[in-house]
């Protein structure tokens, strides 16, 4: 009932009467919060006012105790620089004595240095005085020597000068002879061992072959059928293999002999086959001759090639192979070459290894160093010349070319695989048993070793030894001293490389004996 008269009431509300209601009520509000803001807003004021008061007190205190600790600092302060300047002012004082202390030496020196300055000028004014009279001495001594002498100071000067410049060389010489001495000791040392080094890893199977070879018979029956009718079997073969075929009363045996090892090869090969056919006539001998003819080729071409395979070489021309496989059937001193190229290609490999240089064109170089062989027997110039001709025929580098050509020192080794061929080569061919020379050249050369000793003035006597690889040259003692002995070995080595050929080196060996004696009566 209550509620209906309320909702009666605000129904019978206008609304400018709601407005005013409104309005009323929140005045009422604002005055009612504004009033609360003002009490808190004092509030807030007197307690910051009671911490502003707070806060000064504390500043107060906090002045006056840095005030205080300022005073404290600064009387320490105070008391520290007083010691310091106390400290200074002592050292000072130090310093002070010290000076005149220092001062009172200088003066005692400098009056010491003056007296022995006067004591020096009264000593150099007597051995000035002492130098004039020996001056005159000496002039004296030098015109009474000029006198006794017969010579002028000239003369005397340059008879010194001679007799120094004498000895002087004398020395020279002999400084010389011990430097080489050493030189050669190191050198040899150092080279013995990279020699054994490549040596013990390089081994070469060294045949020795002559000039022959000896084809064996079934029976001796059949020596009349290879002659034939009238011979003419026999002039077949050698008309068409270039060999002379000897028949004679050597049982079941018959000997080949030509020069040349390749025709020999074919000869040989041709009668075994005629000897396993049975058909021995002119027709059937040409027809074996061609084929064995192309057998020797092939062979020839293979062991080429096996040889630049086994060596690692590529890249290697088709017709060098070829005419690097002819070297297997040529010798030279009894040294089969293909062999020995192989071997030196080999060393030179190895020394190369050893050296920091470059192993493939060492080899290369070693292998083809001696290629002229194959063509020397059939055309016009030495094997060096026809050798770098080939090589540079089919487009070898110029630093094989130049080991090609230096390798018998015609022109000078200026790369180090031309020196290490040349080594190599020189090792190949000089180690015992590689070669067999011939009576003749090996009298030749004992001979012309000896002459080339016998050819200087004072020599005693001459001798050729160990198969001509030392030659012993007795001097006469009064004609060559020590240095001059030295020098004769020097000239006598010079000459022998110069116009001998030999395989290996030759050792010059200079004795010089004085001998005195004296008989006790």
């Amino acid at each position: 009932m209550r509620y209906g008269k309320i909702a009666q009431f605000f129904e019978s509300l206008t609304c400018l009467h709601i407005l005013i209601l409104i309005l009323t009520v929140s005045t009422i509000i604002t005055a009612i919060v504004c009033t609360r803001q003002k009490t808190l807003l004092d509030n807030q004021k007197d307690l910051l006012q009671e911490k502003q008061d707070e806060f000064k007190e504390k500043i107060e205190i906090y002045k006056k105790e840095a005030l205080a600790n300022a005073k404290e600092q600064l009387y320490e302060d105070r008391q520290k620089l007083n010691d310091e300047i106390r400290d200074r002012r002592q050292e000072v004082s130090r310093l002070e004595s010290a000076i005149e202390k220092r001062q009172d030496e200088v003066e005692l020196k400098n009056q010491q240095n003056v007296d022995k300055e006067y004591q020096l000028n009264k000593k150099e004014d007597e051995l000035n005085e002492k130098e004039d009279y020996l001056a005159e001495v000496i002039a004296k001594q030098v015109q009474e020597l000029e006198r006794v002498s017969q010579m002028s100071r000239e003369e005397a000067r340059n008879a010194l000068l001679e007799q120094l410049k004498q000895e002087l060389q004398q020395e020279q010489i002999r400084l010389i002879r011990e430097n080489e001495i050493k030189i050669k000791e190191s050198a040899e040392e150092k080279s013995r061992e990279i020699l054994s080094q490549v040596m013990q890893k390089c081994a070469i199977e060294q045949v020795i072959e002559s000039t022959v070879s000896v084809v064996s018979l079934p029976n001796d029956d059949m020596k009349g059928r290879i002659i034939g009718r009238e011979g003419r079997n026999i002039r077949t073969l050698e008309t068409l293999t270039g060999v002379d075929l000897i028949i004679d009363d050597t049982p079941e045996a018959v000997v080949l002999s030509s020069f040349d090892p390749v025709r020999r090869e074919v000869a040989r090969l041709t009668i075994e086959k005629l000897i396993a056919d049975g058909r021995i006539h002119p027709v059937r001998i040409e027809e074996v001759y061609e084929k064995s003819l192309k057998e020797i080729e092939n062979k020839m071409k293979q062991e080429g090639e096996k040889a630049a395979y086994d060596l690692g070489i590529m890249n290697l021309n088709r017709e060098l192979i070829k005419t690097l496989g002819r070297l297997y059937y040529r010798t030279s001193y009894g040294q089969n070459v293909l062999k020995h190229s192989i071997e030196v290609a080999q060393i030179s490999g190895m020394l190369a290894a050893e050296l920091g240089a470059n192993v493939q064109e060492a080899k290369r170089a070693g292998l083809l160093h001696d290629i002229g062989k194959a063509l020397d027997h059939e055309q016009e110039g030495t094997h060096i010349q026809l050798g770098v001709e080939l090589a540079r025929k089919y487009g070898e580098k110029e630093e094989i070319v130049h080991a090609i050509e230096a390798h018998h020192d015609d022109v000078q080794a200026n790369t180090l695989v031309a020196a290490l061929v040349k080594i190599a080569d020189a090792v190949s061919a000089g180690r015992p048993g590689a070669r067999r020379d011939t009576l003749e050249i090996y009298i030749k050369r004992l001979k012309k070793l000896e002459e080339i000793a016998n050819s200087y003035e004072g020599i005693k006597q001459s001798f050729a030894v160990q198969a001509g690889r030392e030659v012993r040259v007795v001097v006469q003692p009064d004609v060559f001293d020590d240095a001059a002995a030295a020098k004769l070995a020097r000239d006598i080595v010079k000459r022998i490389e110069d116009e001998l050929e030999y395989p290996g080196q030759i050792r010059v060996t200079v004795v010089r004996e004085a001998r005195v004696t004296e008989i006790a009566k």
